[in-house]
């Protein structure tokens, strides 16, 4: 398999780990954590379609390489993590969990750069 598709395939399982630990966490009733924060980011995450996304990007990837079709999707997906990265900065108490997810993810999109 090829190193790209491989990354591909990287970047759209850490999506769908993003978006389980969110889910994870919107439902957990605990006084530690603020839930209409992690609500917000389940919203981002719907709003930016990463579950779709992160779709598409193994399916695209399973069996050849598309680049012009991978980098348009992780370009969506930056602009996404963008927005919940800074919210998550700001609500740092409540979403710190997300923050290494949010890296990694970052990192991931950053081998897709020209």
């Amino acid at each position: 398999m090829d190193s790209n598709m491989t990354m591909a395939n990287l970047l759209a399982d850490n999506i769908n780990s993003l978006i389980d630990l969110v889910r994870r966490h919107e439902k957990k009733q605990s006084f530690l954590l603020d839930q209409d924060k992690w609500y917000q980011v389940r919203l981002f995450l719907e709003d930016f379609r990463f579950h779709i996304v992160a779709d598409e990007l193994h399916r695209i990837n399973t069996f050849c390489w598309n680049e012009s079709y991978t980098k348009l999707l992780v370009t969506d997906v930056r602009k996404g993590v963008a927005v919940i990265d800074e919210f998550t900065e700001r609500n740092y108490n409540d979403l710190f969990l997300l923050t290494a997810k949010l890296y990694t993810i970052k990192q991931l999109c950053q081998f897709f750069e020209d």
